[in-house]
């Protein structure tokens, strides 16, 4: 369960320092996700998808960057951790977005990552 948690906390700082490449390796071959930004259900993911995903994002907000705010250790196999993620886009418009993710870590990989966040958009009141 320790290894786990330090699994994760290797798994943010890659992410902050932006290296797709190690942060993918993290992953089984093919991992199972769910995540509002690819649309509702369980979606497989290769290691390059993964790669591709968020090297797409940084080109968006150069400065992603999650900060942990917990990290629950759940059992076995699971880690939950609590996050913001924020960044700012080009023309200086910034995001900053609470989200819980629970990671099932099998034989030292990665091989679930379900994520939750509020996914509606604001709407401006006139």
């Amino acid at each position: 369960m320790e290894n786990n948690q330090q699994l994760i906390k290797n798994y943010f700082s890659y992410f902050n320092q932006h290296e797709w490449t190690s942060m993918a390796n993290m992953y089984s071959q093919t991992a199972e996700f769910k995540d509002p930004s690819l649309g509702s259900g369980i979606f497989k993911q290769s290691r390059q998808e993964i790669i591709d995903k968020y090297a797409e994002l940084q080109q968006i907000f150069t400065d992603l960057h999650n900060e942990v705010v917990k990290i629950y250790p759940s059992g076995e196999n699971h880690v939950i951790v609590e996050f913001i993620s924020s960044g700012t886009a080009a023309d200086e418009t910034k995001f900053e977005l609470a989200i819980c993710t629970i990671f099932t870590i099998e034989n030292g990989l990665i091989t679930q990552d379900f994520t939750y966040y509020d996914n509606f958009e604001e709407q401006e009141s006139k």
